[in-house]
């Protein structure tokens, strides 16, 4: 059964389960004692610390092991305002960094704080000099990620770390997506990572605190791990994390080569077996084992169940599979297509023959799914005359097919907008709202316009991203008196 999740969290290296269960056996004991076994488990975490020090490319005592990747982010955000509080109260982050992140930043903000979010491009970069612009006077930290988590696109860490330097500004790099693969380039000043995303047990994260950088640990502390971490350390699991960390490093090259080439094919050939599909993410800035694509006229939380009766599991940032009913914050900062959103994120070892299988899986299980939520048969392709699509032709929630009906709230230049027609899908989740735009829009003349009514925040970004894909003219969107948003629409041809 193919596991495609290791964005969120890599099965347990072999290394790692060895070195676990030796150190069972060996690292039990407390390493801050004296005694004989004491002073055994101290040289298992201080040979651990040089491990991943090594790695990571930092000091020894410039790391500590932590908890958790999330707990390690708090603590170096926490840490650096306060060692920074008389540089000022700023806090520069990117708008796709990972929750932990955003989390931090709503804390510091809470507390009085200001936060600066540098939005990114299409592909979720942030451009290096617009984030080098953002570091004005104040700012007493800068965030960034190495390679977004959602989308595995990574980001121009050296240009930024420089520009951070220029201005005497540290720079936190999250860098738990990418650690596995490879060392962080350019002077960063604090880094965070996880070991579960690399391959070790879950439960160990580590900071690293480059020796300048003002720092005052928050929060109630003791003695160990530099006193940025309290509490007794999980030394089997910080042994394993470890290890493990220097094994995938040693395969690194060879295996990121090997799924690259399968991610290329992942790239290539969806967009050819499934119809409105679109790849997000930079096609070559990227993550080796990492894609993310998102299927028009698709409800994320099904096609996820489907895909995992095939035996393939995946996960998502479609609002259609979350508790919030929002897009992904990534997805949404992107202003890409968030409904029937997957990401693929192959572990090491994954095989060719799986990815041909989830390839061959893939049109049935997305034809299927548009099928049962009465996706049009086919929608027109401005310029072309082409049509594309797939699924039975179900009820409209159109009004006014028989005429141009006019929703009294708009109005340009003193005169009531008319538009040929208005799809009421408010109380509807995504996604459902482009499907009735989809089902119409061959019904309104060319240079007419569809206002369409909903109150599902995808539709935010999926109708814009359907204008796109469909070639219509996408004209913006205003309040509606009868709740919601009304998002209006012109064909193009």
């Amino acid at each position: 059964m193919p596991y495609f999740d290791a964005a969120s969290a890599a099965p347990l290296h072999p290394v790692a389960r060895q070195a676990l269960l030796a150190s069972l056996d060996e690292g039990w004991a407390d390493p801050a004692r004296l005694y004989r076994e004491g002073r055994r488990a101290r040289l298992l975490l201080d040979a651990a610390r040089e491990a991943a020090a090594e790695a990571v490319g930092c000091r020894a005592d410039e790391l500590v092991f932590t908890p958790s990747g999330t707990r390690a982010v708090h603590a170096g955000v926490s840490g650096a305002l306060a060692g920074r509080r008389r540089a000022g109260n700023r806090l520069v982050v990117s708008a796709v960094e990972h929750s932990s992140v955003l989390h931090a930043a709503e804390v510091h903000a809470a507390g009085g704080g200001a936060v600066t979010e540098v939005p990114v491009d299409r592909s979720g970069a942030v451009d290096a000099g617009a984030f080098a612009a953002a570091l004005g006077e104040g700012t007493a930290l800068a965030c960034l990620q190495s390679a977004n988590h959602e989308v595995g696109t990574a980001q121009p860490v050296a240009e930024v770390a420089e520009a951070c330097r220029g201005v005497g500004v540290p720079l936190l790099v999250d860098a738990a997506q990418s650690l596995g693969w490879g060392p962080v380039e350019g002077g960063w000043s604090l880094l965070a990572a996880s070991a579960h995303k690399w391959g070790g047990p879950a439960g160990v994260g580590l900071l690293a605190v480059r020796k300048g950088v003002r720092f005052a640990p928050q929060g109630p502390s003791d003695e160990r791990e530099s006193g940025r971490a309290p509490g007794f350390e999980n030394l089997p699991a910080i042994v394993a994390a470890a290890a493990s960390l220097r094994a995938v490093r040693a395969e690194a090259e060879a295996e990121g080569a090997r799924l690259r080439g399968l991610v290329d094919r992942i790239r290539a050939r969806v967009p050819e077996l499934v119809p409105d599909v679109e790849v997000v993410g930079d096609p070559v800035r990227r993550l080796p084992h990492l894609v993310t694509f998102s299927c028009l006229y698709v409800d994320g939380e099904t096609l996820l169940h489907e895909l995992d009766r095939e035996g393939f599991s995946v996960s998502s940032g479609s609002s259609c599979t979350s508790s919030t009913l929002t897009p992904s914050h990534v997805l949404r900062a992107m202003g890409v297509l968030s409904e029937g959103n997957v990401r693929v994120s192959l572990p090491a070892g994954t095989a060719a023959e799986d990815v041909d299988r989830f390839l061959d899986v893939l049109p049935g299980v997305v034809a299927g799914v548009r099928e049962r939520l009465g996706v049009p048969a086919a929608t027109p392709v401005a310029g072309s005359g082409a049509v594309a699509g797939s699924g039975a032709v179900a009820g409209s929630g159109a009004v006014g097919d028989s005429g141009p009906v006019a929703d009294s709230g708009a109005v340009a230049d003193g005169v009531p907008v008319v538009d040929a027609l208005v799809v009421d899908a408010l109380g509807r989740r995504c996604p459902i709202p482009v499907i009735e735009l989809a089902k119409v829009i061959g019904d309104v003349p060319v240079g007419g316009t569809v206002r369409v009514l909903a109150d599902d925040e995808a539709a935010r970004l999926d109708i814009p991203a359907w204008c796109e894909m469909r070639g219509q003219e996408y004209l913006g969107e205003e309040p509606s008196p009868r709740g919601g948003v009304a998002y209006r629409v012109r064909r193009a041809a």
